[in-house]
C-alpha cells in the first residue's frame, strides 16, 4: 500500500509563519509536523509515500529528500506555485500512487492514529476516519450510520483528513481545482463511503494558537 501526504496548501491562516516555509515544515514538539506522519506511516509498513507541494514546495524536497532518514521512499507531485485543490491534487498524483487503494492524510493535522488499523481496501470507493467535533468546528462534516458515512444525519462528526481511497473515485475528475468534499458527498449518496470514529489524539493545526498549544503538549509528554 502507498500513501499520499497533502502538503500543497498555502496556509493562509498560519501567516506570517507560512510566508517563509510551507505549513507541514512548521515544528511542533521539536520536529516537523509532517515528520509525525512519515514515522507513523512507516511504522504501519507503508513506506512508499507521495507528497504533493506548491507554495515553497522546493523546501519540502530539500528537507525531506528521498525519505531515507525516515525509512521511507518519497516521491513528489509538484503542482506549480498556486497548487490544485485537494481532489485534483490527488488526481494529479495518481500516476505515482498506482491502481491499488492508497492512504491520504492532510499534512496540516497531527494525530496518534495508527495507519495499521485501516482496512486493506475500502468496501466501496473510500473509507474515512472521523473524529469528535473540535470547538472551532462544532457543526461537524458528516454522520456515521452503521459504518457508512452520510452527508446528512445526526450526530455529525468531523472528517479528520485521514482516508483510504480507490483510484476509481478520482478517475473521471478533471484537474481544474476540484475540492474533495463534493466528490465524497456524491459517493456517499450511493453508500460508497465507509468510515470509523476515532476517539484518540487529533489536532487540526490550522492557526498559530493551535500550533503553540500542540507544541506545548508534545513537549510535556516527551
Amino acid at each position: 500500500m502507498k500513501a499520499m501526504i497533502l502538503a500543497a496548501g498555502r496556509g493562509e491562516r498560519m501567516r506570517p509563519l507560512t510566508d517563509v516555509m510551507p505549513k507541514p515544515l512548521l515544528k511542533v514538539g521539536g520536529d516537523y509536523l509532517i515528520a509525525y506522519h512519515l514515522r507513523s506511516l512507516v511504522a504501519a509498513g507503508i513506506t512508499e509515500i507521495v507528497i504533493n507541494h506548491a507554495w515553497l514546495g522546493e523546501q519540502l524536497e530539500q528537507v525531506l529528500g528521498n525519505g531515507r532518514q525516515y525509512g521511507a521512499q518519497i516521491r513528489y507531485s509538484a503542482e506549480g506555485d498556486v497548487g490544485l485543490e485537494t481532489a485534483s491534487g490527488i488526481k494529479h498524483a495518481l500516476p505515482l500512487l498506482g491502481d491499488m487503494p492508497f492512504v491520504v492524510v492532510n499534512g496540516d493535522v497531527w494525530s496518534d492514529f495508527s495507519f495499521a488499523s485501516l482496512p486493506k481496501a475500502p468496501t466501496g470507493l473510500a473509507h474515512l476516519v472521523l473524529v469528535d467535533n473540535p470547538l472551532f468546528h462544532p457543526e461537524g462534516d458528516f454522520s456515521l450510520q452503521r459504518g457508512q458515512v452520510q452527508p446528512d444525519g445526526e450526530p455529525k462528526l468531523t472528517f479528520s483528513g485521514i482516508g483510504l481511497y480507490c483510484a476509481e473515485l478520482f478517475e473521471s475528475l478533471s484537474e481544474a481545482r476540484s475540492p474533495l468534499a463534493p466528490l465524497l458527498r456524491s459517493a456517499m449518496m450511493t453508500d460508497a463511503v465507509s468510515g470509523e470514529h476515532y476517539r484518540g489524539g487529533w489536532v487540526d493545526v490550522g492557526t498559530p494558537a493551535r500550533l503553540k498549544a500542540l507544541d506545548r503538549e508534545l513537549l510535556v509528554n516527551k
